[in-house]
This record gives C-alpha cells, sequence and structure tokens, in this order.
C-alpha cells in the first residue's frame, strides 16, 4: 500500500472514530417485567410469557406462629422461572415451619416447576435491618443448595438504612422487591428515593403497582444492579372491572 492510501486509509479510520464518538450507545433494552401474583387472583395470559412470577404461598401469622398457612394449590407450569413467597407477620419460626417450607419446596419442584428460590415478604423496620439479617442467614443456611433468596424491602431503605446493615444484607440475599407502592396508588416522591438504590450493593427490582401510575426513571436502566420491575398484580377492587389484560 502505497504512503497516499495508508494516510486515506489511516483518515478514514480516525473519521469513523471520531462519528462513533460523537455519538453515544444506544440506550438498553427495558428488563423483562416479572409479576408478583396474590393468592386468590387469576393471573392474566400475559403472566405465562413472563420470564419471571412471584406467587405468593403462604403465610407466617403473628396469632399462628407454628405453621405455615398453604394460600394456594401447587402450582404446575414450565414456562417461567417461580419464585415461593412467604408473607411473614413474624419471625420466631419454629422448626415445624422451616420443616413445612422445604416440603413446600420439594412439591413445587416435583411437579415440574422451575423454582428460582424463596421471597421473604416482611415489612421490616429500616432501623430493624440487624435483627433481619440475622433471621435471613438463618434461613439462607436452611435452604437446598441452588436455591435463592430474596425479599421485599421499602423505599426508605436506600435513604435511611444503615450502610453495615445494607451490606451485610448484600452477602445475605440475592436480591431485593423494593416496594413502590401504598394500596393501589404509587407514593409520590418515590424518584427520590430510587435514587438512593444503588447503596444497597446488590441486584434488585420496583415492585410496581397495576395502573398505579407508574413511570419508570430513566436513571434506573443506568444502574447494573436493575433488573427491572415486579407488577403486583391484585384482585379487582369493589365495583372495576378485571385487571387483568
Amino acid at each position: 500500500m502505497s504512503a497516499g492510501r495508508r494516510c486515506r486509509a489511516g483518515w478514514l479510520g480516525l473519521t469513523m472514530a471520531g462519528l462513533a464518538a460523537c455519538h453515544p450507545p444506544a440506550p438498553a433494552a427495558p428488563p423483562e417485567p416479572a409479576y408478583f401474583v396474590w393468592a386468590g387472583v387469576s393471573p392474566p395470559p400475559v403472566v405465562a410469557r413472563a420470564g419471571t412470577v412471584y406467587l405468593l404461598a403462604g403465610e407466617v401469622r403473628r396469632a399462628d406462629p407454628v405453621r405455615l398457612v398453604a394460600l394456594r394449590a401447587v402450582p404446575r407450569t414450565r414456562g417461567p422461572a417461580l419464585w415461593l413467597v412467604v408473607r411473614a407477620e413474624r419471625l420466631d419460626w419454629p422448626d415445624t415451619v422451616h420443616a413445612q417450607l422445604a416440603q413446600t419446596l420439594r412439591r413445587w419442584r416435583a411437579a415440574g416447576n422451575r423454582v428460582a428460590g424463596v421471597q421473604i415478604d416482611f415489612d421490616a423496620a429500616t432501623r430493624g435491618l440487624s435483627g433481619y439479617r440475622v433471621f435471613l442467614a438463618d434461613l439462607q443456611h436452611r435452604l437446598p443448595p441452588g436455591t435463592g433468596l430474596s425479599i421485599t424491602g421499602l423505599l426508605d431503605w436506600s435513604a435511611g438504612g444503615d450502610p453495615a446493615a445494607l451490606a451485610a444484607l448484600a452477602g445475605t440475599v440475592d436480591e431485593i422487591v423494593v416496594q413502590t407502592y401504598q394500596g393501589r396508588h404509587t407514593i409520590p416522591g418515590h424518584e427520590g428515593y430510587l435514587r438512593g438504590l444503588p447503596r444497597l450493593g446488590l441486584p434488585y427490582r420496583v415492585g410496581i403497582i397495576r395502573d398505579g401510575g407508574w413511570r419508570e426513571p430513566a436513571f434506573l436502566r443506568r444502574d447494573p444492579h436493575y433488573r427491572g420491575t415486579v407488577e403486583f398484580l391484585l384482585a379487582p377492587a369493589r365495583g372495576a372491572g378485571r385487571t387483568g389484560r
């Protein structure tokens, strides 16, 4: 190649590199949405096509602490990855509850479901995260190998949570689903809390309510820990039509 051609080739390469630098990369595709289905709710058809579904399976009730109260039959699906959700009103679980949870996991898997893990839905106060972490560490130790551990979280964990407690959570659970709603409406000012979510230091999803006025802030897509949304599907309000689509 002649010197002139080498110069033109070099100039062309520099020009193309300059053009590429002037144009930012295309925005990342939106993460695949997941769904949370409460007991007694008929899931809409879109749930069958989802990649991940959280199913409320049972409760540990304040007035009945010695058993896991089952809220649904064993699901049978070959599609989405399932999280077995336990709603907890208290954390002083006896061995009988842990045994029931292990048995439920075995039944779900024996039915052919692709079970990703267990999610604990507990309203842990921001100042009580250290104690909650102790419970979660014990639960994680009891879960079968290959079983993930997910938890729901409150918005103000990102703003008022103790950094040491948050760091300990990051070493205990696999993900957090941060709830952005109360009742059937998105919490006003949630964007400010969401900006603090990178402090959690672990993968998270944002729990949203169907038809609650949620708008995804653009900055979430830039956080590598962000895994998308979990849409909570509730029973229709009285006098309202079906919420499914």
